[in-house]
């Protein structure tokens, strides 16, 4: 089979850490990335899940924006731990 050259770029410290990775697997980086492709060409997919943070769900950024026009309109409480500590025992 012939052999094709290709090229990726990607972050220095991400390489490093997969090249070590990779090294303690036994393997090269090449095998692993043609691990990878074989996989991904046989299950015609993906191999593993690809998915959003469930922080950044519009839920959550819906509550961090009202938070935040909260904050900069100034109707926030500010309590010291010591004060909170004290409402939790007075209940």
């Amino acid at each position: 089979m012939a052999q094709a050259m290709v090229n990726i770029r990607m972050d220095e410290a991400l390489k490093s850490d997969f090249e070590a990775l990779c090294n303690d697997l036994g393997l090269n980086m090449s095998t692993a990335i043609t691990i990878f492709a074989k996989k991904m060409v046989r299950e015609n997919r993906i191999p593993f899940e690809v998915s959003l943070d469930p922080f950044y769900g519009e839920r959550n950024m819906r509550a961090i924006h009202e938070s935040r026009e909260q904050l900069l309109k100034g109707r926030v409480v500010v309590k010291s731990m010591e004060e909170l500590e004290a409402m939790a025992t007075d209940e």
